[in-house]
């Protein structure tokens, strides 16, 4: 009983959404060590534009994207949800030029700004999860 309360689809893909967002984490800090490491390629995760993807795989095809009209239409995302628990990040290198001569391409700027974003994005999850529990608590105590 409590894990199909527990096991709704929109806390599995906030759930994969933080464990992607604490991997972004792990790399930018890999990244920041690595800033005078020579030859070293900046990695980056690759996550939201995947979880997009799966979600609404008809929008990608068509270039429209379709649209409830009434809320007791079939929703669209029921036969999608498998496929957005399933996307897992991904981490890719970054081949990009350098502008430093010892062929590293880490800019501590830029890494710095995208560990600040990353921050904010984390926080705004466990946001939403943390109202979900609490609308949670406040139907099973009401």
């Amino acid at each position: 009983m409590l894990g199909n309360i527990l096991n709704v689809p929109a806390i599995n893909v906030l759930e994969t959404a933080m464990n992607a967002s604490n991997l972004r984490q792990q790399v930018i800090s890999n990244n920041i060590a690595n800033v005078n490491t020579p030859n070293f390629k900046r990695k980056e995760l690759v996550f939201e534009s995947l979880l997009a993807k799966a979600l609404y795989p008809t929008e990608k095809k068509s270039g429209l994207s379709l649209a409830l009209t009434n809320e007791k239409h079939i929703s669209l995302d029921q036969n999608n949800n498998s496929d957005a628990m399933s996307v897992s990040p991904m981490i890719r290198d970054d081949n990009s030029t350098t502008m430093r001569t010892d062929g590293n391409n880490v800019d501590p700027d830029i890494e710095m700004s995208g560990l600040a974003k990353n921050t904010l994005y984390y926080n705004a999850l466990a946001r939403e999860m943390n109202m979900h529990f609490t609308n949670l608590k406040s139907v099973i105590t009401d």
